[in-house]
């Protein structure tokens, strides 16, 4: 009982010096945690509006509003964390910065 009890205190132990660390690299690195965080829920919000730009070619105008707004959400928090986090996502972005351009030119032509 007592070689469970020291187990879960090391495993504990460990896991909460595991989130010191990696709270302490997210710093060295300039960021905010919150920062970080929002970074994370952006590259899934990515994935959701790179492949809505690639089957979507005409969106009605409801569409292209709520596409503009998720866009512009991705587009602050990839400005808050440094490049070299998102190398493998530039493509996506590129195209969903493409697509948002392209919007934006369209309702600005139609105006």
């Amino acid at each position: 009982m007592l070689i469970i009890l020291a187990i879960i205190y090391i495993l504990i132990f460990l896991i909460f010096g595991l989130v010191l660390f990696s709270v302490m690299q997210i710093r060295l690195a300039g960021m905010r945690v919150k920062d970080f965080w929002s970074f994370i829920e952006a590259n899934q919000m990515l994935d959701k509006l790179y492949r809505f730009a690639i089957q979507y070619k005409n969106m009605t105008p409801q569409e292209q509003i709520i596409y503009l707004s998720e866009a512009e959400k991705i587009f602050k928090a990839f400005d808050k964390v440094p490049t070299e986090l998102w190398d493998e996502e530039y493509d996506k972005y590129k195209e969903v910065l493409k697509k948002y351009n392209d919007i934006k030119m369209i309702r600005w032509a139609s105006n």
